[in-house]
């Protein structure tokens, strides 16, 4: 008997926060910039144009503005858990407010389907991709880029030990977020073809810990699990938590360093021009003759 997936975001409060950023996010959208220009990277290496486009989780239209140089986009439909924000996409075309766990579109429907920084939100995530999968036409392109679980581990450290130090105990603070060696196979699982996986580190520098925190409200990235305390945090456990942060990684100059891993997922709705891995064994040069060298047996040695 299946089990059902475990509910651990609060949407309603997800929802809440992106509508409060959505006023002035080009203000702290620098992350989403960075992210939407690895999307964009990856484009470049494909030769072929894409007429019908969704972008799942649009904010307020950041990719489609990078996606207007590249010449390869004809219309894409925006789709985001914030009515703001998919207001405010309007200027880039259509664009709906949906369920993050829903993609309400019918099958086939798209020659490529993105997503910039929201899918760390999902709680099926597993299912979304699947979802994505089945709005694709043939030969359509999933494009993903999203928080990694190696994201903000100073302040998550930071927290959990000044709220143990002066509660005696943790509570739920930082949304949990997948590990690139679990997130690869997803994209298999989901039915995709040619599946890439890859991640990259970012290090942004800010003056103390409180100035972190008020770009992630200004981004809509607060904390907004299921779990969470509903009381407020104490001024005193933020303050410890400050003191450990500039201890344990403090920079030189007094500033600190807070950690993104952005993890990029590529993968093609089946097709058969696609090219197809060869069956072990058919091999018709052996490798050690490529390289010049002797062929060694392992179970001889």
């Amino acid at each position: 008997m299946n089990q059902p997936m475990p509910i651990l975001f609060d949407k309603a409060s997800l929802r809440q926060h992106r509508d409060r950023a959505a006023a002035n996010y080009d203000n702290f959208s620098f992350l989403k910039d960075e992210a939407a220009i690895r999307v964009i990277d990856r484009l470049e290496l494909v030769r072929r144009d894409f007429n019908l486009c969704l972008d799942f989780g649009c904010h307020d239209g950041v990719l489609s503005r990078h996606l207007a140089g590249l010449g390869k986009i004809n219309t894409v439909m925006h789709a985001d858990l914030s009515p703001k924000f998919a207001r405010n996409a309007l200027a880039h075309g259509p664009s709906i407010a949906c369920d993050i766990d829903r993609v309400p579109f019918r099958p086939n429907s798209f020659d490529a389907v993105f997503s910039c920084l929201t899918m760390h939100w999902v709680d099926d995530l597993p299912g979304v991709m699947t979802q994505m999968r089945s709005v694709l036409k043939p030969d359509g392109l999933l494009l993903v880029s999203m928080l990694g679980g190696n994201s903000l581990n100073e302040l998550r450290s930071a927290l959990a030990a000044a709220e143990s130090e002066i509660d005696g105990g943790l509570s739920p603070r930082c949304a949990p977020m997948a590990d690139i060696r679990d997130i690869g196979g997803l994209l298999g699982r989901a039915g995709l073809a040619l599946p890439v996986a890859d991640s990259d580190r970012l290090t942004i520098t800010y003056p103390n810990m409180f100035r972190l925190m008020a770009d992630l409200r200004g981004m809509g990235e607060q904390n907004a699990l299921m779990d969470r305390l509903r009381r407020p945090t104490s001024r005193a456990l933020f303050m410890r938590a400050a003191d450990i942060y500039q201890a344990e990684y403090g920079n030189d100059d007094g500033t600190i360093p807070a950690s993104f891993e952005i993890i990029t997922l590529t993968g093609w709705a089946p097709h058969e021009s696609q090219q197809k891995p060869l069956r072990p064994g058919s091999a018709t040069h052996r490798l050690a003759d490529i390289l010049n060298s002797e062929e060694q047996d392992p179970e001889s040695s």
